[in-house]
């Protein structure tokens, strides 16, 4: 007991599909001082047929473990020095194992998209009003839709599993010997009532699945497991190091960048882009336009948890972000880097001086009720616009995207003061963030940071090395702060213009 009040090291696993990420977090501190990313290329995914997606769960703890071995070789540090585990993962993945508790077939992940008429037929089915009212949103291509589809087309590997889990739930398997999973883990697959607080048997009744299929639930933060001796052996932890922290990943990557309360969002702008919005009270859209999950810090009554707390994390995306953005690169600003770009883009006025540009080129888009309008430019008048216009142009409709799906938010009833983003891609750009945060009234902060080493310090919450997030994340520093100009009115006249050509074209 001594050894571990000593220990102020924590350890975050990031299991993505691409790879695997362990950091390293010096508890007194709050510095990551180790991180590595396994495989050194990217993980592969199995395609036995177009829309499907595939990894071998096996394949993420090898990756786990070598990432493990990295960072304890770079920080110079054994098992004995870490004294708490936090995991986060890819999102909506399915992982079947047998009484052994080992995989019956790899796991179907969160871009597979073979369980879509499952999902659907049981949001008919069951009906949309009460799927909405206990689940927040549609069975869609979640979970339990992807189980639905393993009973029907594979009744032997059915018959035999006999607990299903989500990719960090496995982790958490091979580090404790335990099959356990999260009330948020629940609601990443359409397997949690939020009306009645617990396992969603509606749906599990729908589509006869046995009860006792579901894992023991464990909290969010707080004691998940411990390392069994098996895993010591494997990994060189300490056993009975305490497995303390488990999220997806929008919910991990929020948490990372200490978005904890409502009215905060949490941003990515990558390929895609999310906007990920904290709501205090239980509610969702009628047209299930985003998706609705418990945030790291909701609290159900019969959850183990002390005090019910509402926090659900809303989760907006736009398929065509920076995929746009390199678009316009590869085939307009050939002879310029993204930096050379961002800063043509600011020689332009506001408003991109009457060009618009619906960004929606990377298939159906949710927030637009599942349609694909395709990326299309308005207003170009080829005696006064340039290439500079069209760079700024893509980069404003691709904030008024975002903003369009915050405008959903708000309709829930979200009040958005504050946008926390990572100091990387299309938030690199001036014009996109003042843009966003002139358009959206929000305050945008900055941050360097990702998702292991938010884990690590999810863990510390779990093991109490921390009071709060607060004292967790008081290492993490804010990069840049941008205000709301002044004078938004620039900027919304360009968005109104914007959104009347998006309904026109809808």
């Amino acid at each position: 007991m001594e050894e571990r009040q000593m220990s102020s090291i924590l350890l975050g696993f990031d299991v993505g599909s691409s790879s695997v990420k362990t950091s390293l977090v010096d508890g007194q501190s709050g510095h990551c001082i180790a991180t590595a990313s396994f495989p050194a290329q990217e993980a592969p995914i199995k395609a036995v047929q177009t829309g499907w997606a595939e990894q071998d769960p096996d394949s993420w703890w090898t990756y786990a473990r070598q990432g493990l071995a990295a960072v304890m070789a770079e920080a110079h540090v054994s098992g004995n020095d870490i004294a708490a585990i936090g995991i986060s993962y890819q999102m909506h993945g399915l992982v079947c194992v047998d009484k052994n508790l080992r995989p019956l077939r790899d796991s179907i992940i969160w871009c597979d998209s073979r369980a879509v008429p499952y999902g659907e037929k049981a949001f008919r089915e069951i009906g949309d009003k009460q799927c909405l009212d206990h689940l927040l949103n549609s069975p869609g291509n979640f979970t339990a839709a992807k189980l639905a589809w393993v009973k029907e087309n594979e009744p032997h590997i059915f018959q035999q599993i006999n607990k299903i889990m989500l990719p960090g739930d496995y982790i958490a398997l091979r580090l404790s010997g335990e099959a356990t999973t999260t009330a948020s883990g629940l609601s990443e697959g359409m397997l949690w009532d939020f009306k009645e607080n617990h396992p969603a048997w509606l749906v599990m009744d729908y589509y006869g699945f046995p009860h006792d299929i579901l894992p023991a639930i464990v909290p969010t933060f707080g004691q998940q497991g411990e390392v069994s001796a098996t895993a010591a052996q494997e990994t060189g932890l300490r056993q009975g190091t305490p497995i303390c922290y488990r999220a997806g990943d929008q919910p991990n990557n929020a948490l990372s960048l200490n978005v904890f309360n409502p009215g905060e969002i949490a941003s990515t702008a990558g390929t895609s882009g999310v906007v990920y919005g904290v709501l205090g009270e239980v509610n969702y859209d009628s047209k299930s336009r985003v998706n609705i999950f418990a945030h790291v810090n909701h609290m159900a009554t019969g959850t183990h948890q002390a005090t019910p707390q509402t926090r659900l994390g809303v989760l907006g995306i736009c398929n065509g972000t920076g995929i746009l953005n390199a678009w316009i690169r590869r085939n307009v600003a050939t002879d310029m880097s993204y930096n050379d770009m961002n800063q043509l883009a600011a020689t332009i006025p506001i408003g991109s001086e009457g060009i618009s540009i619906l960004p929606f080129g990377n298939g159906a888009e949710r927030i637009l009720e599942n349609k694909e309008p395709g990326c299309s430019i308005h207003g170009m008048n080829f005696n006064i616009h340039n290439r500079a216009h069209l760079i700024r142009a893509a980069q404003e409709g691709i904030v008024f995207a975002f903003c369009y799906g915050m405008e959903i938010m708000q309709q829930m009833g979200m009040d958005i003061t504050k946008i926390h983003a990572g100091n990387a891609n299309m938030f690199l750009s001036p014009v996109f963030r003042e843009t966003l945060a002139a358009t959206s009234g929000a305050v945008i902060e900055l941050y360097d940071t990702d998702g292991s080493v938010g884990a690590a310090r999810g863990a510390g919450m779990g093991c109490r090395m921390y009071q709060d997030n607060n004292e967790a994340f008081a290492a993490l520093r804010c990069i840049q702060h941008i205000e709301p100009c002044n004078d938004n009115s620039p900027y919304n006249e360009a968005y109104q213009r914007w959104k009347n050509i998006l309904e026109k074209t809808l």
